[in-house]
């Protein structure tokens, strides 16, 4: 793995030998268009060159048109979508990549995740993602949402082990058992809501902000980097985009990556992998 020497420079390599940035923007919830462009543009302004959207989030034409404009050369980037969940099965997840290859106006893309282990389709969804890569369409392979049980079945399927499960990830939901069983199997994991949401009004959040002279959202996200989590904080705001992005200068004691482990309440701000319904 490689040193955690800075936001924009260097990162893991995922287990198919490609880099991947410890940083990226998240666009959940950005708006397309003008929000969406501008938050993607300030964030490569700021030096950031990972960007996660999702079919999902549809957005991807905004953050095309933020990449092409923002003059930063393609091969610096490393640009993430998924696969949603009304386009799994293999046919139609092939058909679903061409669109949202389309969207981002990219011939290559980076890294390609399953958004969600929809029960009878997962599968298949992954079958044609071994393909789109076999065909040089997409770098990396991965997941999202997917627990232990998911990830097992689809290597089982096919041998090929995904290069990144993305996963709600936070102080109040450290996710343990995720992580032994992707050390294991060598697949990076990557925090989606590292920020739990915003819900950052925690006195051990303040108590270490003020130890450091940080914030809580950077406390919070070396907290990540110190566990080898990539993580993609979302925001549509300039100040937090670069924010976001000062956790490189600092290093949490031992005892107190401990502390923010102990926070951990398996709570979830988002939907159970094991029980959605959409």
């Amino acid at each position: 793995m490689s040193q955690l020497n800075g936001p924009f420079t260097g990162g893991p390599t995922l287990n198919d030998g490609a880099t991947m940035p410890w940083l990226g923007l998240g666009v959940w919830q950005a708006k397309e268009g003008d929000e969406v462009i501008h938050a993607v543009k300030t964030a490569l302004e700021t030096g950031y060159r990972s960007i996660d959207t999702a079919a999902g989030y549809k957005n991807e034409e905004g953050v095309g048109q933020a990449i092409r404009e923002s003059g930063v050369p393609r091969e610096e980037l490393f640009i993430t979508t998924k696969l949603w969940n009304g386009d799994q099965g293999y046919e139609s997840a092939l058909k679903a990549f061409e669109v949202s290859r389309k969207k981002l106006g990219l011939e290559v893309l980076d890294l390609y995740l399953i958004h969600w282990p929809v029960a009878g389709k997962y599968r298949d969804s992954w079958k044609a993602l071994v393909h789109l890569q076999k065909e040089g369409l997409v770098k990396s392979i991965g997941v999202s949402n997917f627990q232990p049980h998911h990830l097992q079945d689809i290597i089982d399927d096919t041998g090929v082990v995904p290069a990144v499960d993305q996963v709600e990830f936070h102080p109040l939901l450290t996710q343990r058992e995720l992580l032994k069983y992707a050390k294991a199997h060598d697949i990076q994991v990557e925090a989606w809501s590292p920020l739990m949401q915003g819900n950052l009004d925690l006195p051990v959040l303040k108590e270490l902000a003020g130890k450091y002279g940080k914030t809580p959202a950077q406390i919070v996200l070396r907290w990540d980097l110190q566990q080898g989590v990539i993580t993609i904080p979302k925001s549509v705001h300039a100040e937090r985009i670069v924010e976001n992005a000062g956790f490189f200068d600092f290093t949490l004691s031992d005892e107190d990556v401990k502390v923010l482990e102990d926070l951990n309440q398996n709570h979830r701000f988002g939907p159970d992998p094991d029980n959605f319904n959409f």
